[in-house]
């Protein structure tokens, strides 16, 4: 069997995207880095490997980790060679609905000591690629980094059964457990392939995998070095149920938005905020103010900021205008009203959450479950075979909630019976933990990146999560580790564009907006050189740019060319 062999990396090299880092980052001399180790084809076997790992080895209780024959895949002309292993961790609890974790190792064939570990995506069931791009960059073999992920604990797919929602170590798995137990297995056959543990340990998510991120940053703080959380799902318990409160909401006829209301809801927002950020542009740079007229729950409480589009006596004379001057009944407004504010619990969920920060007023109001174009069972008008409403997270209404595949979602009642399960639910779930000071003790590094555009996560959610972070531990401690970015009308793929109409009616052409970040890169940099991300710096794409700022700031037009971060400053609300 070929030995390992070992060379001492002299440089660092980041491969990545051909993205733009930061602007004024501060400059640090480089680190001692790790040892390069190789790996062979003769050391990818069961015989190097394992066949099994013991579950005393695992942090989080498991009854059993079984591991699949090594398999070594060649290097071709875009990746290096690596080794996979495929392993199960069986459950501790014997019900069938019960179900193994299944993970993935990528142990490269040249290692320079860095290990990764990638978040999943909607509702997982699927062992994350663990050899394509990492956050828009180069892959894992690519980079030299060890990456390993796995399916959370259940499957995905048609053909899966959703009796596992009904299990509550199945749902504990992919609230937290999940993360612990693929990290421990990881580190056992990375010690076992390359005789070493990783120098630096990171972890990578976006959705559900962002929600994960800050997990293992609040739970498992000792075990990772940096942490990249885009887009996170922060209160998911609260997140699934979003969409049935809405159905909920319009239960009654006259409270339906229809499709009709699109383009009269987006152009009043945009009137109303386009020029809050000192431009007319069709951009909502100044997103907090934005969201302040539009919540009702907050500040006066008789202010009406939809009462411009009110219909005279609350009679809609054209239901089918679908242009920017239809107007709004009573009923439609009191459901705007309540997508757009904070919506209150009965009962404090984990973390004395006391809300559910729904959605900032967007460009996409047809997204964030707002729009449906029908009626369903349980709402006024629908027909009496009328579906049941069903969304991405429905299983965890029906499921994870009620404990009944079959009951009707909109049957929920805030603070009735279900009130101590959904406190229970959050606490497994929710990645809301706004104390960070064990990861940031441990000389942890945070990166979390949102876009206020997004309609799939809550960036209301997300932007009341930034805020607790800063009222738990203090903005300057928190700047010392983390850095909290928000890219204006940046969707959940945190990619965006300008409005196709600006605030004052005019008719744009649309363009994408700057979003290129290396974050990677940037959090490598960060966690093993001291070289920390600008707090305002900047994101461009092609010949554009535009501030990128850590919050609160938001990006206020000053003066110069608008395609121009130096246009802008970076301004507290």
């Amino acid at each position: 069997m070929q030995r390992l062999t070992t060379v001492i990396l002299a440089t660092i090299i980041l491969s990545g995207a051909a993205t733009t880092l930061l602007q004024g980052q501060q400059v640090a001399p480089p680190s001692t880095m790790p040892q390069i180790r190789a790996l062979a084809t003769a050391d990818c076997t069961s015989a190097r490997l394992g066949t099994s790992i013991p579950p005393t080895a695992i942090g989080e209780p498991v009854s059993a980790v079984t591991l699949d024959g090594p398999v070594w895949t060649d290097a071709t002309t875009t990746t290096p060679a690596f080794c996979a292993v495929t392993g199960a961790m069986a459950p501790v609890d014997p019900s069938p609905r019960a179900q193994p974790i299944n993970f993935r190792v990528i142990l490269p064939a040249s290692w320079n000591g860095r290990a990764i570990q990638l978040g999943g995506s909607g509702f997982n069931g699927v062992i994350p690629n663990l050899t394509g791009p990492i956050d828009g960059g180069a892959s894992g073999p690519a980079r030299g980094v060890v990456t390993f992920g796995s399916d959370s604990g259940h499957r995905a797919g048609p053909a899966a059964s959703p009796e596992w929602t009904l299990n509550d170590e199945a749902i504990q798995n992919l609230g937290y457990m999940q993360m612990k137990k693929t990290h421990d297995a990881a580190m056992v056959l990375i010690e076992r392939a390359y005789d070493a543990r990783p120098a630096f340990t990171y972890y990578v998510g976006t959705s559900q995998g962002g929600r994960e991120a800050l997990t293992v940053a609040q739970r498992y703080p000792d075990d990772y070095d940096g942490i990249i959380s885009n887009v996170p799902i922060v209160g998911f318990s609260s997140l699934m149920l979003a969409p049935e409160l809405i159905r909920i909401q319009e239960k009654p006829i006259a409270n339906w938005v229809t499709r009709a209301k699109v383009e009269a809801i987006r152009d009043h927002v945009m009137r109303t905020c386009d020029h809050l950020d000192g431009r007319v542009d069709g951009i909502i740079n100044n997103y907090q103010a934005c969201r302040a007229i539009f919540d009702v729950h907050g500040g006066p409480s008789d202010r009406h900021p939809w009462s411009a589009k009110r219909c005279p006596g609350s009679v809609d004379p054209a239901p089918a205008d679908a242009g920017p001057d239809a107007c709004l009944t009573d009923g439609q407004i009191e459901t705007l009203e309540f997508v757009y504010s904070r919506y209150r619990f009965a009962t404090p969920l984990a973390h004395d959450v006391t809300s559910f920060g729904m959605w900032v007023p967007n460009t996409d109001p047809s997204g964030s479950g707002l729009i449906e174009a029908t009626r369903f069972l349980g709402q006024e008008g629908a027909p009496s075979d009328a579906p049941m409403h069903a969304h991405l997270g429905v299983l965890g209404v029906t499921g994870f909630l009620m404990r009944d595949l079959a009951a009707n979602p909109l049957d929920y009642e805030e603070g009735g019976q279900l009130d101590t399960r959904r406190r229970e639910l959050s606490s497994w779930l929710d990645g809301a933990d706004p104390d960070l000071s064990a990861f940031r003790a441990k000389g942890g590094r945070l990166i979390v990146t949102i876009g206020t555009d997004d309609t799939l996560a809550s960036p209301g959610a997300q932007l009341d999560y930034y805020q607790a972070v800063l009222d738990t531990m203090g903005r300057n401690v928190v700047e010392t580790f983390a850095r909290l970015f928000v890219i204006p009308q940046a969707n959940h793929g945190l990619r965006g564009q300008n409005a196709a109409r600006d605030g004052q009616g005019r008719t744009l052409t649309q363009a994408p907006l700057p979003v290129g970040v290396d974050r990677v890169s940037m959090l490598f940099d960060w966690v093993e050189r001291g070289v920390a991300p600008a707090l305002h710096g900047r994101v461009t794409t092609g010949g554009r740019s535009l501030p990128l700022c850590s919050y609160p700031a938001y990006p206020h037009y000053v003066d110069g060319p608008p395609d121009d971060a130096a246009s802008y400053a970076c301004r507290q609300p």
